[in-house]
């Protein structure tokens, strides 16, 4: 029977919590409840990020002592996904905060975070 790999548990863990994320975002109607799942779906998308580049074996890309550095492309990898996904991280919390922003001043506006209260732009 073959073991399941670190990566597949990050994979499937980060597709869970983008299902999530999406559903929360499509069925609630409070703004707040949203604003939770579109975390829930940044956060999946991260970790699904990092469990496509994580690559078993091999070691982190810092040349030293533990890494020959005529061997070194072989031993280590590619840090560009974690790069990647710490500027989206970055990134994410910086909408999460102007959704936040935004939620707290419709809230101060209306009294009301029901996304179905909101209808000045409807037809």
């Amino acid at each position: 029977m073959e073991q399941i790999s670190l990566s597949h548990i990050a994979i499937t863990a980060g597709i869970l919590l983008i299902l999530t994320g999406l559903w929360g975002i499509l069925t609630q109607k409070n703004i707040i409840k949203m604003i939770i799942g579109f975390s829930l779906f940044d956060t999946g998308i991260h970790i699904v990020m990092v469990g496509v580049g994580y690559v078993q074996g091999k070691t982190a890309p810092i040349l030293d002592e533990a890494v020959n550095v005529k061997e070194a492309a072989a031993q280590i990898v590619d840090p560009l996904p974690q790069a990647m996904v710490l500027t989206a991280i970055v990134i994410g919390i910086g909408i999460t905060a102007l959704m936040l922003a935004y939620a707290l001043r419709l809230y101060q506006k209306k009294k009301t975070l029901d996304i179905q209260k909101f209808n000045d732009l409807k037809w």
